[in-house]
């Protein structure tokens, strides 16, 4: 626990430095960025003023359409041990020229860990002109030791990890993006999605093989792969100021995919979603979130798409598909604030970044939307480190109320 806090800060101490002493930047509406540039007495004058190297530079840092951070360096987590990792945040106009245009949002994460595996993630957030059409999804590459503990609350919960009982090797990709049209001028977008996996599972643990879900999905000794295939729609609701950090407005979103045969699937199935959030401003960068969603997938459901209870954008603090079952639902608040200084000095524009999160919620699961057979609660409370305007990176720290753990995260941008 103590090298995962170690490594990390190691790894975002560069760029808490670096962005304090852009102090000239900042931020106004939709991601602008605009400079105080402090002028001489000469100006007074109409002369030309001569600007220091620190002034020009911010300069060539507002101008400047692609802002990025890199972070990187050892750290630790519950799932995949000791690792060494890194995150990138890229925030840019699809056309430069356009300073009316949002700015999108490309976080990327990857892992290499000491155990042997790989993890590349990343949920982009491209907005085009006009904010007429959005592009955002999630992609995925994974090739890691992972866990499987049945389907269903009562399974789940008793069900022992270790590298006899749930340990697998696993190995898989998603491409999963949306496309969104606006409606008219109004806030709602409608648009399609398409959802391919391909999810291979490879050395079962030895009495893994023997669990009853395992071998009713096919499992063998030998492992278990599937490759799953859909189109989908949505319909969303958006009035959140900034998405990838919102201090006010509202989303809500409707959506369902169909995976058939027709479409490459080897399983036939649906998956229907809803998610709402709600974000209200409470004084200068202090805002309370709070969110409700429902997952639930029908038919015949492949072992890595059933809903999970508990990921790093929701129920911090259980194993990711530690709970999974055939309907998860999920209400959730959390407070968030970032310090505000006078920035006179070093120390208070450094201190001027940095933010804390607290939060609290409960998930409910079942083997379809109406029957609960588990809660789930959890809180915690987290760090938040500004690298770019609006744009945070997060640590935080949930509670598994259930099975009595502590689980830590690392992450780009908001949970949700």
């Amino acid at each position: 626990m103590k090298r995962y806090i170690i490594g990390i800060c190691l790894a975002i101490l560069p760029a808490i430095l670096t962005f304090a002493q852009e102090d000239g930047i900042t931020f106004v509406k939709d991601g602008e960025l605009k400079v105080n540039t402090v002028f001489n007495s000469d100006s007074l004058h109409g002369n030309t003023p001569t600007l220091s190297k620190r002034e020009l530079r911010k300069q060539q840092v507002a101008k400047r359409n692609l802002h990025y951070n890199i972070l990187g360096g050892p750290s630790y987590t519950p799932d995949f041990g000791l690792l060494i990792g890194g995150s990138a945040l890229m925030t840019f106009r699809i056309n430069p020229s356009d300073t009316a245009q949002r700015r999108s949002v490309v976080p990327m994460a990857i892992a290499f860990m000491f155990k042997g595996g790989l993890n590349l993630f990343s949920k982009p957030q491209l907005f085009f002109k006009g904010d007429r059409f959005r592009i955002f999804g999630q992609f995925s590459y994974k090739n890691t030791q992972e866990n499987f503990y049945g389907v269903g609350y009562t399974t789940n919960k008793d069900y022992l990890r270790s590298d006899t009982t749930s340990q697998y090797r696993y190995s898989g990709a998603q491409v999963n993006p949306w496309f969104l049209f606006r409606l008219g001028e109004s806030n709602f977008f409608v648009g399609p999605q398409i959802d391919i996996n391909y999810d291979k599972m490879t050395k079962p643990a030895k009495y893994l093989v023997d669990q009853p879900n395992y071998q009713e999905a096919g499992g063998t000794p030998h492992g278990y792969s599937n490759f799953s295939s859909g189109l989908g729609f949505l319909l969303t609701y958006d009035t959140r100021d900034i998405p990838a950090n919102a201090y006010r407005g509202i989303y809500l979103d409707f959506r369902g995919v169909m995976y058939q045969k027709f479409f490459g699937s080897d399983n036939e199935f649906y998956r229907l979603e809803i998610d709402y959030r709600q974000y209200k401003t409470v004084g200068h960068r202090k805002v309370i979130a709070w969110t409700a969603q429902t997952k639930n997938v029908f038919g015949d459901v492949p072992l890595n798409k059933y809903a999970l209870s508990g990921t790093p954008f929701d129920l911090r603090g259980y194993y990711m598909g530690q709970y999974r079952d055939k309907s998860s639902h999920v209400v959730m608040a959390e407070y968030r604030q970032m310090f505000n200084t006078d920035k006179t000095t070093w120390v208070k524009k450094m201190v001027s970044h940095l933010g804390f999160v607290a939060w609290g919620g409960c998930g409910f699961m079942g083997p379809n939307p109406t029957r609960i057979e588990g809660v789930l609660p959890n809180f915690g409370v987290g760090l938040r480190i500004e690298v770019q305007p609006r744009m945070n990176v997060r640590l935080d720290i949930g509670r598994n109320l259930v099975n009595k753990q502590n689980l830590f995260y690392f992450n780009m941008t908001e949970a949700f």
